[in-house]
């Protein structure tokens, strides 16, 4: 979850990211073949739109973002959110899924407005 989080956030930054044509995304420390699958989960979670390659030789390639994109990085760009978050998710249900991530969202805004 922490790439799926990073590669949305370097596709955010992007002057690239235009939703017209697509860009290669290198992130470091991750292989090319591990950057292109999660971009693959992500565009089909509906969070970015991307390339989707028509042979097994090329990697799939981000666009932008989309609405659910943009929404997701709003509640999770602060660090000390995202942990909560994961922190909460992986406590009540053991596992760390993007649709718990997606529905931790109140908890944790609940939980920031009261202080916690």
């Amino acid at each position: 979850m922490d790439l799926a989080r990073e590669i949305l956030l370097k596709v955010e930054e992007s002057p690239r990211a235009t939703g017209i044509g697509v860009f290669d995304l290198k992130i470091g420390g991750q292989s090319h073949e591990e950057v292109s699958y999660h971009i693959m989960l992500l565009h089909q979670a509906g969070l970015i739109e991307a390339f989707e390659p028509p042979c097994d030789d090329i990697d799939w390639a981000p666009s932008c973002l989309t609405w659910a994109g943009h929404e997701f990085l709003d509640a999770y760009r602060e660090e000390t959110f995202w942990h909560k978050a994961k922190s909460f998710v992986l406590e009540k249900t053991g596992s760390l899924g993007m649709e718990a991530l997606k529905q931790a969202v109140p908890f944790v805004v609940q939980q920031a407005i009261k202080g916690g």
